[in-house]
């Protein structure tokens, strides 16, 4: 595929290396637009933007209206479409469009907006299309998606749900069709989606490096090969490519064709049933995709292969009952379900495993049972229909058998026990290290986060919804364009305008109010010395922070973890929204040593230093977990003191959690939150209360002094 900016070929789909799982999630959706599209989970640099983008090249072609800048189809065109009615004009064939939508983009470029060129040359209000616009028919591709803003996320649910896009701003009242196939990628390590966005997308597939040097060498080799000759690698390949091509137009004229029976369909409930997943669109996607299997695979009737790789792709992100549950399926569970539907209904998957010869299922060379096809493309023996790709097999001859480990991790298949995949698991999980059950409310900070109970308030920032215009008051913000064109308009004629153009004065701009979701970053500094019970303190600790990672992941809100003791400190979570993240970097924290406070304070004070300087608008909350004793170092405690001054000059909130225990007591923890303006609580206060309620004594402390 190329671009009007870019002649460069695309790189191949077929040159993809591996990961099979994706690539037949993308395929599917080819062949049929109705399962939803696909999620993409996986560490950097794994090729998944690669994958996607290559996909539009395999795409057929669409039929459009000529002329019509919605792609309304000749023979069903959109009766509301702006740039109808269309009549019986020539239709006109373009390649499927696959838009990419930035995370920074403006809410403007998304839905689109008053085209201002008409607006200044005619005189007239009309509408410039937008992304969701371009996306009609085809692929709209979100990069990095849980790094989307909040107001982005909304209009993008709100087109998916109607299958629409409805624009009332600036004088415009428009609504214009939008279905698209969404397809986004993301790191984990980032952050999660936001649960309505992740429901939206049909299909979702984990994509990890393979672990063999093989693999590795063939991926290094063709990725050089094309860095050289974009051009000629991807005339080698063009064989490859038409035959993908080939298979999924013969799918797509199978695919009504295919029988859906009643056995499958009480698999499919059942599966569905079993894992409690929420809601009924599982049921309708693993139908679908099931559906699709069974067409790509050259079948008209859907098997429990189909049924089994269908769960597979579409559960394993909505399955999770708790964002600390792994992705994945329990596969002996899921294998149990259909063993026992499958038998009721006399469609049993042991009775009869190849029921039409080693070609059939899902992929004709893939995994007994139709269970995933192999990750590294083994060798194959036919050229009949299946997930791997034609013709790819004597091109990948070394990457044969690869370590069994490194499939299931390729896969995306869990490597943890059954039961941890149980949906009562996260609770197990949560209580990393936990000696007793820990709750906190969400987090509300008056003052640091005001609003309700559990949510965040709306702040005018550079960020988020345009909510208006106004005057601007010094110097000129985000320019409110329309609202200029608007303000300006009516003097044109006493201030002698000639000609297209627009004369504009200081008093007629206007700059943008936007409105987002404030964020809260909740930064604890531990002392995990061997002091004062630290098995006990590190156990109230994990359960605090876990809680509030819980939290995070519904506010977007961050949380960060600083660890001292012997020598120095360590940041030990850096700051995220990554409930998963965080749990795995808790679950084991070293303790014991002497006690170096000043080196954790002033860890915290560089850390608050940088994600100031990355995000001005999200305030600080610091809470220090300690006894108060400070013997690391030279002169500890004159150096302590210091440090705690410092993070108190840089208006950093904060609340000193005393640990200390046993008859007598120093109040060191107290001395310490006299130094930083802060507000000192003990260990069981914490437990009994919480922080949404101390972090209410900070500010209630702050506006008293």
């Amino acid at each position: 595929m190329t671009t009007p900016h870019d002649t460069t070929p695309q790189y191949p789909f077929s040159a993809v290396v591996g990961m099979d799982d994706l690539r037949l999630a993308l395929l599917l959706n080819a062949v049929s637009p109705a399962v939803g599209g696909v999620l993409v989970r996986g560490e950097k640099g794994t090729a998944k933007s690669t994958a996607v983008r290559a996909l539009s090249a395999l795409m057929p072609a669409v039929d459009v209206v000529g002329g019509c800048r919605f792609a309304c189809a000749p023979d069903a065109p959109d009766p509301g479409c702006p740039d109808g009615p269309h009549g019986t004009g020539a239709a006109e064939e373009r390649p499927t469009r696959m838009v990419e939508l930035p995370v920074g983009a403006s809410e403007d470029r998304l839905v689109g907006a008053l085209d201002i060129e008409r607006a200044l040359s005619e005189g007239v209000k009309a509408f410039e299309p937008g992304l969701l616009a371009d996306a009609h028919r085809g692929i709209l591709y979100v990069d990095e998606v849980n790094l989307l803003h909040d107001h982005l996320v909304d209009l993008l649910l709100d087109a998916a749900a109607m299958g629409a896009s409805y624009v009332e701003r600036e004088g415009v009242s428009v609504r214009h069709a939008a279905r698209f196939l969404l397809v986004g990628t993301m790191n984990p390590e980032e952050g999660e989606l936001r649960p309505q966005l992740l429901d939206r997308f049909g299909l979702t597939v984990e994509v990890a490096a393979s672990r063999e040097p093989d693999l590795r060498v063939e991926v290094v080799r063709r990725r050089l090969a094309y860095d050289a000759d974009p051009a000629g690698f991807a005339a080698r390949w063009a064989a490859e490519e038409d035959e993908l091509r080939r298979r999924i137009a013969v799918a797509r004229e199978l695919l009504p064709g295919v029988t859906l029976g009643d056995a499958a369909l009480r698999q499919i409930a059942a599966t569905c049933a079993a894992f409690e997943v929420d809601g009924m669109r599982a049921d309708i996607v693993m139908a679908r995709t099931a559906t699709a299997l069974a067409a790509w695979a050259g079948r008209t009737e859907v098997l429990e292969e189909d049924v089994r790789q269908a769960a597979l792709l579409a559960l394993p992100h909505r399955r999770r009952r708790n964002p600390f549950d792994a992705p994945g399926l329990d596969e002996d569970k899921l294998d149990r379900t259909l063993e026992e539907f499958g038998a009721d209904e006399g469609t049993g998957g042991d009775d009869d495993p190849e029921p039409d010869g080693p070609d059939d299922g899902p992929g004709g060379g893939g995994p007994e049972g139709g269970g995933r096809p192999p990750q590294d493309g083994g060798p194959d023996e036919s050229p009949a229909p299946g997930p791997e790709l034609p013709h790819q097999q004597e091109r990948e001859a070394p990457q044969e058998q690869p370590a069994a480990p490194e499939q299931a991790r390729e896969s995306g298949r869990t490597q943890e026990p059954a039961e941890q995949s149980a949906p009562g698991a996260a609770g197990e999980k949560a209580a990393v290290g936990a000696a007793e059950p820990f709750r906190t409310r969400r987090l509300d900070v008056p003052g640091l986060g005001e609003g309700a109970d559990g949510r965040r308030s709306r702040a005018r920032t550079a960020h988020g919804r345009t909510t208006g215009a106004r005057r601007p008051h010094g110097a000129l913000g985000k320019l409110h364009l329309a609202a200029t064109v608007q303000a300006a308009a009516p003097h044109q004629r006493v201030r002698g305008r000639r000609g297209p153009g627009l004369v504009v004065r200081r008093d007629d701009l206007r700059e943008a109010v936007r409105e987002g979701r404030e964020g809260n970053l909740v930064l604890f500094v531990v002392d995990a010395s061997g002091s004062m019970a630290a098995r006990k303190r590190m156990s109230a600790v994990k359960g605090a922070v876990l809680s509030l990672l819980l939290d995070a992941y519904q506010r977007r809100d961050k949380i960060g973890m600083i660890t001292f003791r012997g020598a120095g400190a360590e940041l030990a979570l850096p700051p995220t929204s990554s409930v998963e993240a965080g749990a795995a970097r808790l679950e084991q924290l070293p303790t014991g040593g002497r006690t170096p406070l000043s080196e954790g304070l002033l860890r915290a004070h560089e850390v608050l230093r940088v994600e100031r300087m990355r995000d001005a608008s999200r305030r600080p909350l610091l809470v220090v977990v300690t006894d108060g004793r400070a013997t690391g170092g030279p002169e500890p405690v004159v150096r302590a003191a210091r440090a705690a001054r410092l993070l108190a000059g840089a208006g950093t909130a904060s609340v000193v959690v005393d640990c200390e225990a046993g008859p007598v007591r120093l109040g060191l923890a107290g001395e310490l939150a006299r130094e930083l303006q802060g507000t000192a609580i003990t260990l069981d206060e914490l437990r009994a209360d919480s922080v949404s309620a101390l972090v209410r004594t900070v500010q209630g402390n702050r506006k008293a002094a």
